[in-house]
């Protein structure tokens, strides 16, 4: 039974991989060309030596994360980790699918609006994408701008806490990794207006835009959910020491720890 079931896997990951190349999926062209970056980054990329923006330590670690990003983005790790989202994500919208409907039913008995919301993230590059989520505020949440979503926020709703606690209203971004704008594993996106403050306040904050953003990824496992600078600085070193460590053996080990995440609602938000 078990030789059948990982020949099984294997027959379904080889017609990925021939679908993928057939039909270019992951072949993503944002159609905004917004490119985020703190002062000097370019200059850095670039290899230039004599950026006066950036401290000494600050660009050896950046020179350290663009080899690093530079290996995640080699054709043999690009690829297999390819192959891992979309084997995930598809198992996740299939194996789940009868939550999802339910989730989609509860919201639209619980709050007028939509179901599924659209909001601008900052992906891989610096470009702008828009991430797909279930509703778990209030239509008019943010009638007075963009604000960081509090522990007790208000504009949450009665079904939005319920599945904001179990990662639930993050399911429907398998739909982005499928598209090819984001990966299973890797540093979660942060919306425009918050990346323009966090890339002055917070040194190296850019790096985490030389790889592709993730559903889940090492900071969501291993550092309680913040909404603020301060957690957006303590998060950044655990995406940084993702990136530097990476392999698709610690891509499995934090999709079965956000598994566990998402069961027990550990981190409740």
């Amino acid at each position: 039974m078990f030789v059948l079931y990982a020949l099984a896997i294997v027959l379904a990951t080889l017609c990925v991989v021939a679908t993928t190349r057939l039909l270019h999926v992951g072949d993503y062209k944002p159609k905004n060309g917004t490119i985020f970056h703190r002062e000097g980054a370019t200059e850095l990329s670039a290899g230039g030596s004599d950026v006066p923006h950036v401290r000494p330590d600050e660009m050896a670690q950046s020179e350290e994360l663009i080899k690093a990003a530079a290996r995640m983005n080699t054709p043999i790790s690009a690829g297999t980790k390819r192959v891992l989202d979309i084997c995930f994500s598809l198992g996740l919208l299939i194996f789940l699918a009868p939550i999802l409907l339910l989730t989609a039913i509860i919201i639209k008995i619980d709050s007028p609006g939509t179901i599924l919301y659209r909001q601008k993230r900052v992906g891989f590059g610096g470009r702008v994408f828009e991430v797909y989520k279930f509703r778990s505020m209030i239509s008019n949440a943010e009638a007075n701008g963009p604000q960081y979503a509090a522990l007790k926020d208000n504009r949450v709703t009665r079904v939005g806490r319920f599945i904001r606690k179990f990662r639930i209203d993050e399911i429907p971004q398998a739909i982005n990794v499928l598209r090819g704008e984001m990966s299973f594993v890797g540093p979660r996106p942060e919306r425009p207006e918050f990346v323009l403050e966090l890339e002055q306040e917070i040194p190296l904050y850019h790096c985490r835009h030389l790889i592709k953003p993730g559903i889940t990824g090492w900071a969501q496992v291993k550092y309680e959910y913040s909404a603020s600078v301060e957690g957006a600085r303590n998060k950044l070193r655990y995406d940084l020491y993702y990136m530097r460590h990476f392999s698709p053996i610690m891509d499995l080990m934090i999709v079965f720890m956000t598994i566990r995440v998402a069961l027990f609602g550990l981190g409740s938000r």
